[in-house]
């Protein structure tokens, strides 16, 4: 795919391609009661190619937190440092027919969560990162990505405090059952981690260069472990809908509930977007509407349209 013509977009047809998505309207979560009280109208987009190439529209200085979008870094690290072996056994690689929390699917995999882009996966990977309490597996974690990423992710307290609000019986239950077959040692310090790396929070810029730790070659990261979580992505970011957007887009995306959308151009830069209305499956309606826009355009002929 011919990602170089995005050097030839320019503000004027992303603000056109913009306002016809802004156009569609989705529903704000609400099982976090700080999710529930977004602002639906925010919005912001960043295309980043390289670090002379960008485009940033919207609300660029708004931050707004990762939750499931923080999942491929969370594999990335753990690549990193504890090799593919390692993680691979504590999750797998295959697509979920399920939703993103799906119980079910877990016990019909007799506990071993199905792919690190789910809740089991990423609840069962929560538990391996370094750190003997949820504050320090966190924190490393954060250091390391703004570090390799000139990045400034922050923890949201004000939201993780919402999200242990509630009970999160669904989560509980999945963590329970990893427990149970073995994939987990200690439930309330995965499940704590997990809310917290979920709740690592960012803007738009601070995303799209993450993103570039799995667009580009990267002095301290094996193009390897860059592949296997971008392969993840592509299969698996999706959720039960990643095989048609891998069919259609043919991109690895990543979405999170908060209406945080990553999509890495393999060698070529990042489409980082969020505007927080959702479709039924949790996945930002006006983000996946501009990459269609997008990918619709970069496979036409006409380089003005």
């Amino acid at each position: 795919m011919p990602f170089s013509k995005f050097n030839t977009l320019t503000l004027l047809q992303l603000e056109s391609w913009v306002a016809q998505a802004r156009t569609k309207s989705g529903q704000l979560p609400r099982y976090v009661p700080l999710l529930a009280e977004s602002d639906p109208d925010k919005f912001a987009l960043a295309l980043q190619l390289d670090q002379t190439h960008q485009l940033i529209i919207g609300d660029a200085d708004v931050p707004f937190v990762l939750m499931s979008v923080i999942k491929p870094f969370l594999l990335l690290f753990l690549l990193h440092h504890l090799g593919q072996e390692k993680v691979f056994s504590r999750v797998g690689f295959q697509p979920s027919s399920l939703a993103f929390n799906s119980v079910q699917q877990l016990i019909d995999d007799q506990g071993f969560p199905r792919n690190s882009m789910i809740n089991s996966g990423a609840i069962a990977l929560a538990d391996l990162l370094p750190g003997t309490d949820a504050d320090s597996r966190c924190e490393q974690l954060r250091q390391w990505l703004n570090q390799q990423s000139s990045s400034q992710l922050r923890l949201d307290q004000s939201m993780l405090d919402s999200v242990r609000s509630l009970p999160n019986s669904t989560n509980r239950a999945i963590a329970e059952q990893l427990a149970q077959a073995g994939y987990l040692n200690s439930v309330e310090i995965a499940l704590d981690t997990y809310n917290q790396i979920c709740c690592l929070s960012g803007t738009i810029t601070d995303l799209a260069r993450l993103g570039q730790l799995l667009a580009h070659p990267h002095p301290h990261l094996s193009a390897t472990h860059q592949h296997t979580v971008n392969t993840a992505m592509l299969s698996c970011g999706l959720y039960e809908t990643a095989d048609d957007y891998a069919k259609r887009i043919g991109l690895p995306i990543k979405s999170g509930v908060s209406g945080g959308l990553l999509v890495i151009l393999p060698d070529q830069g990042v489409i980082a977007c969020y505007s927080p209305q959702l479709d039924q499956v949790g996945h930002s309606v006006v983000g996946l509407a501009i990459l269609e826009q997008m990918m619709q355009w970069l496979r036409s002929g006409d380089f003005q349209s």
